[in-house]
């Protein structure tokens, strides 16, 4: 018997590229950007550091769309979502993979933005299964 699991994602940074939105087959929103985590912290010598992880972020449906219309690159935004493993094979038969966060909520953190907060407020609660959405490697292929 498996034990407990648990898959959250709670990041703030800055958007790295402006976001891209594309529609699966079914036709669904789907917008994917890069964000930048910064980490401050003091080493045991007490020098101060700083360093970046860079995300890559995938949100759905009509969440997809707000971010796609709202944000661009700079944006500084809260993001809660869950982590997604992917692998496909290019036509040249290489593998790849990618490690990914499926963002199911975020929020604006800088002035300017009220009216998109607006349209957050409105829209339903994202969750795993998305509008005709197939969690399935092809439909992961095919976006």
């Amino acid at each position: 018997m498996p034990g407990p699991n648990l898959n959250k994602v709670f990041l703030i940074g800055r958007l790295t590229r402006d976001p891209e939105m594309r529609y699966t087959p079914q036709g669904t929103p789907v917008t994917s950007f890069g964000l930048a985590v910064n980490r401050d912290f003091t080493t045991k010598t007490g020098e101060k550091k700083d360093e970046t992880c860079f995300v890559n972020l995938v949100v759905w449906g009509k969440r997809g769309e707000i971010a796609a219309e709202y944000l661009k690159k700079g944006s500084l935004i809260f993001v809660e979502g869950r982590l997604n493993f992917r692998s496909w094979e290019t036509q040249d038969n290489e593998k790849r993979s990618t490690l990914e966060v499926h963002v199911d909520n975020f929020q604006f953190l800088e002035k300017g933005t009220q009216s998109a907060r607006d349209n957050l407020n409105i829209t339903e609660k994202n969750t795993t299964e998305t509008e005709g959405y197939n969690d399935t490697e092809k439909e992961k292929k095919d976006i």
